[in-house]
């Protein structure tokens, strides 16, 4: 592709900045013109974007998660990374449900929104420490798939993965296929992000049309919550980390990850971003042998926006409708939850599972969560958001903390650039690789 042609190449980000824009008009106008074919349109654009995603989520999962462990043994220290990615998780999972906790305590989420304990509904399935932990082994290897248990999915690929290390030489065909297969799923997968544009449209659109801005009116303070603990986090927290812990420059990094940040915010889907998430983060310069485990790991357990932000100002809110007094007892549940429970939202949209365990642990209504349905898919897309910058910053934290990080990468790390080789597989040429893999 000549150079005069790749300069009127539109960058990826503005292709989904447009279909934000244009979604969001098209939404306005189907909503004050009541025109109800577009209402639809928008819908079915939408979901068949995310279908797409899901559609490749349980193999794409199981494939990431057990190539990524057995990838492991090509590192030097991989029990130290694997130790230190999980401590970090732990470390910005505490920050962020605290932020949550000190907004919601601040605000007074539930007070005047005019909502009363009627107007909940229990869902039909709820979440509880039981449930977490006996839900995690699975009855059989088909219904896992099948239901998309990401959960049950990630442990029997850890499992494997674990199986095939200690089987060494004889797992290697295996591994081999698996590989194969991941490089195929990622392939197709690229092809469903390049819709993202698209998808957009139609996901923006269809919450204007559906929702309006009259709903977000009684749930003023709560949304606003959500979105100023998650934009603290993402763009202080985050910041603060990259500039003391990783001494890099916070700003690089948004450079380079505001691809993968922005489709999650539209895709609300921390699986189906993962491998942007997992691209964009080897172009900041982490090793690709370590940033295969890490991000995979983070996709389906690290989420400071759904498991940490959310469960604490939600709690609040319900125990204010339900006229609840929570103590500090209740607060240091939260936050326990918060860290330890995160898993339980496994990286799909919606971080319903993750409320329910909160509020089951606390003993408050479960008719609570169907306060907070209606509003979720508003939330869900800057919960995501902040879910996958956690994703990609951490691989960037253990890296320049153990000076794996390739920093002249890092410094020239660009957003942009992820636009060429958008479509094509992880597996690209070794000569093509960060120059400082943590190779043995």
């Amino acid at each position: 592709m000549s150079s005069h042609t790749k300069s009127f190449k539109v960058p990826f980000w503005a292709q989904i900045l447009a279909g934000l824009v244009l979604g969001v008009l098209l939404g306005w106008l189907a909503r004050s013109q009541d025109l109800s074919w577009l209402v639809t349109t928008l819908e079915k654009v939408g979901d068949t974007f995310i279908g797409l995603l899901k559609l490749a989520v349980a193999p794409l999962v199981f494939f990431a998660i057990l190539v990524s462990i057995t990838n492991l043994r090509k590192v030097n220290n991989a029990a130290r990374l694997a130790s230190r990615t999980l401590l970090w998780f732990m470390i910005t999972s505490l920050i962020a449900v605290s932020i949550g906790l000190v907004i919601g305590l601040l605000t007074n989420p539930g007070a005047g929104t005019g909502l009363t304990p009627k107007d909940g509904a229990k869902p039909e399935s709820t979440g509880s420490w039981i449930d977490f932990l006996t839900g995690i082994v699975p009855t059989d290897v088909i219904t896992p798939f099948t239901e998309l248990n990401v959960l049950q999915i990630v442990f029997m690929a850890a499992v494997a993965g674990i199986a095939a290390l200690q089987l060494g030489e004889k797992a290697q065909p295996i591994l081999t296929l698996s590989e194969s297969v991941l490089s195929l799923l990622q392939k197709a997968l690229w092809w469903v992000i390049r819709l993202a544009p698209l998808g957009t449209i139609g996901l923006i659109g269809h919450a204007i049309a559906t929702y309006g801005w009259d709903l977000i009116g009684k749930y003023a303070t709560f949304t606003a919550d959500i979105y100023i603990g998650c934009l603290i986090v993402m763009f202080g927290v985050y910041p603060t980390l990259l500039a003391t812990v990783a001494k890099v420059n916070p700003v690089q990094f948004f450079k380079g990850a505001w691809p993968a940040i922005q489709l999650a915010f539209v895709s609300r889907s921390s699986v189906g971003t993962m491998p942007l998430t997992q691209k964009v983060t080897e172009r900041l310069g982490v090793p690709k042998e370590y940033a295969s485990f890490a991000v995979p790991f983070g996709a389906t357990t690290k989420m400071d926006g759904c498991a940490a932000i959310y469960p604490a100002i939600a709690a609040i809110f319900v125990a204010q409708i339900f006229d609840i007094q929570l103590g500090i007892g209740d607060y240091l549940l939260i936050a326990f939850v918060s860290v330890v429970g995160s898993a339980a939202t496994a990286g799909l949209t919606g971080a319903t599972v993750m409320l329910t365990l909160t509020l089951s642990t606390l003993g408050l209504p479960m008719e609570g969560v169907g306060l907070l349905l209606a509003i979720d898919p508003i939330l869900d897309m800057i919960r995501t958001a902040t879910n996958v910058a956690g994703q990609a910053l951490i691989p960037v934290l253990v890296s320049a903390r153990e000076n794996l990080l390739d920093r002249d990468a890092y410094a020239t790390a660009d957003g942009s650039s992820l636009d060429e080789p958008l479509d094509e597989p992880r597996d690209e040429p070794r000569d093509k690789a960060e120059p400082v893999p943590a190779v043995a």
